[in-house]
């Protein structure tokens, strides 16, 4: 059995989430965990978040052994794009794209 969790409008461009995702994909859920902890990216709390809430819903609703979930699969898309533009010299403007990124972690039983 599989548990999904799901994160949407974290303000960090989903590239950047994608780098840590990799590393966390395949591992243990404590194991994770423990990874996003020491971790120095700031990005890293709201992914261990979404890996928390995946884990608690596995126990809680799928009577899944916390000791045994792996995270499975694990994905980040975009969000939504705030437009924002920057005074340029000689009266131009030049945009500002912030991005944002929909976070996915799925866990499952060994």
């Amino acid at each position: 059995m599989q548990a999904k969790a799901t994160a949407k409008m974290i303000r960090v461009s989903p590239r950047k989430v994608r780098l840590l995702l990799n590393e966390v994909r395949g591992k243990r859920v404590e194991d994770a965990l423990t990874l996003l902890r020491f971790s120095g990216k700031p990005v890293a709390r709201d992914v261990a978040k979404v890996v928390k809430s995946a884990a608690a819903y596995a126990e809680n609703n799928l009577n899944l052994s916390p000791r045994n979930l792996r995270v499975v699969a694990t994905w980040a898309g975009p969000g939504p794009t705030l437009k924002r533009f920057k005074p340029r010299s000689r009266g131009r403007v030049s945009p500002i794209l912030r991005r944002t990124s929909h976070i996915t972690v799925v866990v499952g039983d060994e």
